[in-house]
């Protein structure tokens, strides 16, 4: 079974956090959230999150992906020295990185982003930083580049989850908890 990292940041976009949660639990994969601290997360909107642990708890642990939810507690994970660590240690072991929203533009400050294909909410990555990087953005819901996937914004949240799903777990699995959402 796949396991997956989601660290919780003060401001998180709660849409983005509990979407991918949510559907990554429907489909079997052992989810572990992740506080920057040992306090209840208020996310965006007002909605208060419990995390199941603090980071640096989490960082012993061995995961398959880490997802970083955007929002503006995409800014606290950015300024996080471990959260730039363990993009680039899982990105360095072969292992997936996904981040939605404003999160990739942590991606691209770790470094994970540099020559890949990528999008995020408009204005997130810059047009210079991405030049820099020769990150190609594109204007796409979800984009996978290798074992980096990233998204748009709340908007996209589902597709992204499904995208992760997917590649953690296979397009039978991905197809079966679409099924059940009833999306059509």
């Amino acid at each position: 079974m796949a396991h997956v990292l989601v660290p919780l940041a003060q401001g998180c976009e709660e849409i983005e956090a509990v979407t991918v949660i949510d559907l990554l639990r429907r489909a079997q994969i052992k989810v572990v959230t992740a506080g920057l601290d040992n306090k209840p997360v208020q996310a965006s909107r007002g909605v208060v999150l419990i995390p199941d642990t603090n980071l640096d708890d989490a960082l012993a642990v061995d995961f398959d992906m880490v997802v970083l939810p955007g929002g503006p507690g995409a800014d606290h994970l950015d300024e996080d020295p471990r959260i730039h660590r363990i993009v680039q240690d899982m990105a360095d072991a072969g292992k997936g990185v996904a981040a939605i929203c404003a999160a990739p533009k942590v991606l691209a400050h770790a470094g994970v982003l540099a020559g890949k294909r990528a999008t995020c909410f408009p204005g997130a990555i810059g047009p210079e930083e991405a030049a820099a990087q020769a990150i190609d953005l594109v204007d796409r819901p979800v984009v996978r580049d290798g074992l980096v996937t990233t998204s748009r914004g709340p908007g996209t949240a589902m597709d992204f989850a499904l995208a992760l799903i997917e590649a953690l777990a296979g397009r039978d699995r991905r197809d079966e908890v679409e099924a059940g959402l009833v999306r059509g």
